[in-house]
């Protein structure tokens, strides 16, 4: 069973690794290396880390796995997106120059002579992204790096990527809570050839129905969807999934995973977890079917507040490059 993502082949589920050095709560290298370990082993060949989860920790993490089972995984990891001073994302850097250092970082850390997979994390609206991607197929060319993607483009920034060179994927947040890409991004990635890599399909956890208190260290408490008003409404939304779930004797999480894998064959999620009992859960959605009476109620959810406090972090379009520039009049 597999799927693909330009002319990557890869598991139709994936594994997210952002939580196991980032965002949600401590770190625990142990359980992250036993659910990396049993991902594979149990056939999941596509793995998803970025230099910013934990500042490069997470990409170490994976090298510890990659040393020895390298050839049994596509490998995907992003730059572009520089952490504050808190470790959280404090600005972009698009600029040539950046996309060579970081992925060269980044293979340190890994302790691999090549990526699969290299996103551009986000956008830099200052930097026009036909540099950018030109930046990224040297990377192609000199064999550092096998695909390209982007995430969170707007459909425009995509169209001018891959006039530069071809996008094997693009990855941006999806999922019954999170629909938005669906306006526009969508369309173009199936217009122009470009495989789906969903994140956080399980609403940053909201959907798997065992939302615990968030703990001071959680970046989900800034999230307008986790606050107040809407985070009970949210909540609540979460039931008709639990409806959908118990028709099947599934689970909310598993529903939420296969409504993403009815969506095309071009889609491929990545869940997120650090451990093993919740990565053997996911697995369970591959097996799951909904009926087109299921897909009609989960479709009709509507879901409270914004994914992000400032939006202007996705869908991003970039600066015009000279050539395209609008000419200006004289004097």
């Amino acid at each position: 069973m597999s799927r693909t993502l330009g002319p990557l082949t890869v598991s139709p589920l994936g594994l997210g690794c952002m939580g196991m050095s980032y965002a949600y709560g401590r770190p625990d290298r142990a359980e992250s290396l036993a659910t990396l370990h049993r991902a594979i082993d149990l056939g999941v060949t596509f793995l998803d880390t970025a230099d910013l989860y934990g500042a490069g920790h997470n990409e170490e993490l994976l090298a510890g796995v990659l040393a020895d089972r390298r050839d049994e995984v596509v490998l995907a990891t992003k730059f572009g997106i520089v952490p504050g001073a808190d470790g959280m994302p404090g600005g972009v850097d698009g600029r040539p120059e950046y996309v060579r250092r970081a992925c060269e970082a980044s293979l340190r850390r890994l302790g691999v002579d090549r990526i699969d997979l290299y996103y551009q994390h986000r956008a830099d609206p200052d930097v026009p992204i036909e540099e950018t991607v030109g930046a990224m197929a040297d990377l192609v060319r000199d064999g550092l790096v096998a695909q390209l993607g982007l995430s969170e483009p707007s459909a425009d920034t995509l169209r001018r990527a891959t006039a530069v060179h071809p996008i094997a994927a693009v990855q941006s947040e999806w999922s019954v809570f999170s629909r938005d890409v669906e306006r526009a991004v969508v369309p173009a990635c199936r217009e122009l050839g470009v495989g789906l890599v969903p994140y956080s399909p399980l609403g940053r956890g909201m959907l798997t129905g065992k939302l615990a208190r968030l703990g001071d260290d959680d970046f989900r408490r800034t999230l307008p969807r986790f606050q107040g008003e809407n985070m009970r409404r949210n909540l609540a939304a979460v039931d008709v999934v639990r409806q959908v779930a118990a028709g099947h004797g599934a689970t909310p999480g598993q529903v939420a995973l296969a409504w993403l894998l009815a969506r095309g064959e071009d889609v491929v999620p990545i869940p997120g977890t650090k451990r093993v009992r919740y990565l053997e859960e996911n697995l369970g959605a591959l097996d799951l079917a909904l009926t087109a009476g299921d897909l009609a109620r989960l479709d009709a959810i509507e879901v409270a507040g914004d994914r992000y406090p400032d939006m202007g972090w996705v869908e991003r379009d970039t600066a015009a490059t000279p050539a395209a520039a609008p000419s200006r009049p004289a004097g």
